[in-house]
């Protein structure tokens, strides 16, 4: 488990986060959204240790990230929007770096660069970006960490890459993990990230499980205008409305228009999910 107490960080004079409370549980895919800016990589740098909080705690497991103990060292991986280039071949740098994680498979590593269709024999420096991209992920997902951070993972890939990547985070990443994906392409994971994390600035608008976001809230796909929606949007093939579901039916949660919904009405939302 990964207790968030009371985090704060700033650049200078710019606070970027502030008195962030979460705890994030064991077997769940977290989706970090929010807009730019509003410190998405800085908390996934905070909760690998990559930064010292400033004020309040991360504590994983009764570790402190930023003491980079070398029991949650290895147990951890942070995947970067930004991956280096390097003059080796993809299995020789698996073979390499993969000796710091204590469950890391090579195994794992060739079978996910087969899935994402990736040659491991290609060297890194002479590969595309889409290609450098799914090697890391690879490699990520290879590490079997029980604590996996990700920032844009799907940035770069090509439509069937994403439907690739998918595949792979549910079947290659540990029952117990616990694993974070920033992102701001919301249709690439909507199937599955779940709990959702709507990050603001200086504040967490909405930590909760689709489960709970589909008792709260009603997403409507018909033309008929609702006077009590909280956002509407025209799709194709109609319009989609948000509303609070009074009525206790069911709908299908869709991310984009919970994003846009919350932050229309961000104290109404914090509100309706606190309690």
């Amino acid at each position: 488990m990964i207790t968030i107490k009371d985090l704060g960080f700033s650049y200078g004079e710019r606070n970027v986060l502030k008195n962030i409370n979460m705890t994030l549980e064991e077997g769940r895919i977290y989706g970090l959204l929010g807009e730019n800016g509003v410190g998405k990589t800085t908390l996934l740098t905070l909760l690998c240790g990559l930064k010292k909080p400033q004020e309040g705690s991360v504590d994983a497991d009764g570790h402190t990230p930023f003491k980079r103990e070398t029991e949650l060292l290895s147990s951890q991986y942070y995947l970067s929007d930004d991956v280096a280039t390097v003059n080796m071949k993809a299995i020789d740098y698996a073979a390499d770096y993969g000796r710091f994680w204590e469950g890391f498979s090579m195994e794992k590593f060739v079978s996910a660069m087969k899935d994402l269709e990736t040659d491991p024999q290609l060297k890194m420096n002479k590969m595309s970006y889409g290609q450098l991209k799914k090697t890391y992920i690879s490699f990520a997902l290879a590490c079997n960490a029980k604590f996996l951070y990700m920032d844009e993972p799907t940035n770069g890939l090509d439509i069937p890459s994403k439907a690739q990547f998918r595949k792979a985070v549910t079947k290659y990443t540990r029952e117990d993990s616990i694993i974070v994906i920033s992102t701001h392409q919301v249709r690439d994971l909507e199937n599955i990230i779940d709990p959702i994390i709507i990050l603001d600035r200086q504040d967490v608008l909405l930590n909760a499980t689709i489960e709970e976001i589909s008792k709260k809230l009603h997403f409507d796909y018909t033309n008929n205008r609702r006077p009590d929606s909280l956002y509407s949007e025209m799709i194709p093939g109609g319009s989609i409305q948000v509303s609070l579901n009074t009525d206790e039916q069911d709908s299908k949660v869709n991310i984009e228009a919970l994003f846009n919904t919350v932050h229309l009405h961000k104290e109404l939302i914090k509100g309706i999910f606190s309690k």
